[in-house]
């Protein structure tokens, strides 16, 4: 396939848009949406979020979602192509993280309380010990669908540590199945990030990290051994991650435990499942994704901040649980 040099998106997207029937239609209003710099409300939106997800990559190539936590206003902008936080990822050396000036990053921000969320893929173009800036590649909103509202809350003396000061001793678990702790916090959870790449990561702005959310009933993520899978609901049609898988595979998922503070991190390998016997029956599933895990870790108290459930999306009411797919099969 020849890539139209004027397409906002990288082969891989465009290939998974033409085999769903809709690269027309998202060519026709991509334009609008994804930009090289980021507008007024977007930067504004930044400045006020207590925490953000970024798609980070490690030594080895493998992406990593990672969350950065601040004050509001430790995000600024100083211009409508630059963003500069104030803080530091916690986990740069016990993920071995690439965290260098002139490598690739994604960030997704995410106000739970309101449902916004926007993202932007760059470049770091300056660190030191206290900050460090993203150069915008491509900057684009998203819509709210399977964010379930929340109202967070710090807890105490949080901001003056360290995240991994209030973390209990780290749990590892390279190529191996993964424990029956980690496996109940997975199939558990309602939201979760996940961070994937490109093959190539090169000065093509189309080339990069992403960092995206997922949201879904309680028992929408199911793990069978050493493989995670979770469904593919209908989103805003650029395909963003499914193009990044079929690209390259690698990617991180960030699981947050907003009860307890605790967090778990996963990369492995992921393939996009066309057909799976359970498509036609997990309500809401377009597609599934399985993950093949290759390393995890969890923490506990990792993030300094909880989160009360205020409402799930009312877009869960349309999806299922692959708790209610097995109880409903003979």
């Amino acid at each position: 396939m020849v890539q139209k040099t004027s397409s906002q998106f990288h082969a891989a997207e465009i290939a998974v848009q033409e085999r769903l029937g809709v690269a027309d239609r998202v060519a026709q209003v991509s334009e609008r949406f994804i930009r090289q710099s980021m507008p007024p409300q977007h930067r504004q939106f930044f400045h006020e979020l207590p925490f953000i997800v970024l798609g980070l990559v490690d030594q080895q190539g493998y992406p990593w979602a990672i969350p950065l936590f601040g004050k509001p206003g430790f995000i600024t902008s100083p211009n409508e192509t630059a963003l500069t936080l104030e803080a530091l990822p916690s986990l740069t050396n016990l993920l071995s993280l690439d965290f260098t000036q002139g490598q690739k990053v994604g960030a997704l921000g995410i106000q739970l309380d309101s449902r916004r969320r926007n993202r932007l893929n760059g470049i770091i173009s300056a660190i030191n010990d206290k900050r460090f800036t993203i150069e915008v590649e491509q900057s684009f909103g998203n819509c709210p669908q399977y964010i379930q509202k929340r109202e967070l809350q710090w807890q105490t003396d949080a901001l003056t540590d360290s995240p991994l000061d209030h973390a209990a001793p780290i749990s590892w678990q390279p190529e191996q199945a993964i424990d029956q702790h980690l496996k109940t916090m997975i199939e558990q959870a309602d939201t979760f990030f996940i961070a994937s790449r490109t093959a190539l990561l090169d000065t093509d702005p189309r080339h990069g990290i992403d960092a995206s959310h997922r949201g879904g009933k309680p028992g929408f993520i199911k793990v069978e051994g050493n493989t995670l899978y979770f469904p593919d609901f209908s989103g805003n049609r650029f395909f963003n991650t499914l193009g990044n898988i079929e690209s390259d595979g690698r990617v991180g998922l960030f699981f947050p435990d907003f009860t307890t503070g605790d967090a778990a991190f996963i990369t492995g390998q992921a393939k996009v499942l066309w057909e799976h016997p359970a498509i036609p029956d997990y309500q809401g599933a377009e597609r599934i994704i399985a993950v093949s895990i290759e390393r995890s870790t969890q923490l506990s108290r990792f993030m300094p901040m909880t989160g009360e459930l205020k409402e799930p999306s009312p877009r869960l009411n349309g999806t299922g649980r692959w708790l209610d797919l097995d109880d409903n099969r003979p």
